[in-house]
């Protein structure tokens, strides 16, 4: 996973008024859990525009009163109005113990189907999977090579040694339906419109 540090400083009240002045103060109220204690902190909104606002799963460096932990971004809450974050989880990553995080899936190659003018639809973005947090990559390759019209790919087709994949294992990922323009065929001009159909190009 990528690894992110973030800095944190201890909450002295834990309550709704003090998250109040806390969130005025540009501050962010957050928990630590999952390992001996549990710890109330404090990190800037800044912090988490690399957990947060970015396509991979992040290992977190946490830092808190000088002490480290590794650690998970388990929740987050946002503001129903404004997008704000107001609130966060995380889970302490103990070493030897398997953690349960979702995991970004990346496609690669080129589908056949597509390019013959099919359309392309992904389902799932991101899939839950459980292992240690050494073994859990960034993100999940998909590779669509052979993915022709009308076929898909379900989520009990992926193996990675190490991970196990908690989703429904009949459930589709990636999937290319059939349009007007493959169903024509190559005489009615296919190839050209194909290539504007293909969100991959």
């Amino acid at each position: 996973m990528k690894i992110v540090s973030m800095s944190g400083s201890p909450r002295e009240n834990v309550g709704k008024k003090d998250a109040k002045i806390l969130r005025r103060q540009g501050l962010i109220p957050c928990v630590l859990y999952g390992g001996k204690e549990q710890y109330h902190f404090t990190l800037t909104e800044l912090q988490f525009r690399d957990v947060v606002f970015v396509p991979d799963a992040c290992l977190i460096k946490l830092s808190i009163d000088k002490k480290e932990y590794k650690a998970i971004l388990q929740d987050i809450q946002f503001h129903p109005v404004t997008d704000r974050i107001i609130h966060a989880d995380f889970l302490e990553v103990i070493d030897g113990k398997p953690i349960k995080i979702e995991v970004p899936i990346k496609l690669k190659g080129s589908s056949p189907g597509v390019i013959k003018g099919g359309k392309l639809h992904i389902k799932q973005r991101k899939l839950k999977v459980r292992g240690l947090a050494d073994i859990i990559p960034a993100y999940l390759d998909v590779d669509i090579s052979k993915l022709d019209i009308g076929g898909s790919i379900i989520v009990g087709e992926l193996a990675q040694e190490g991970l196990e994949f908690l989703n429904v294992p009949n459930s589709v990922l990636v999937m290319v339906k059939t349009t007007r323009v493959a169903a024509a065929g190559p005489e009615d001009g296919t190839e050209e419109s194909a290539a504007g159909d293909n969100p991959q190009a």
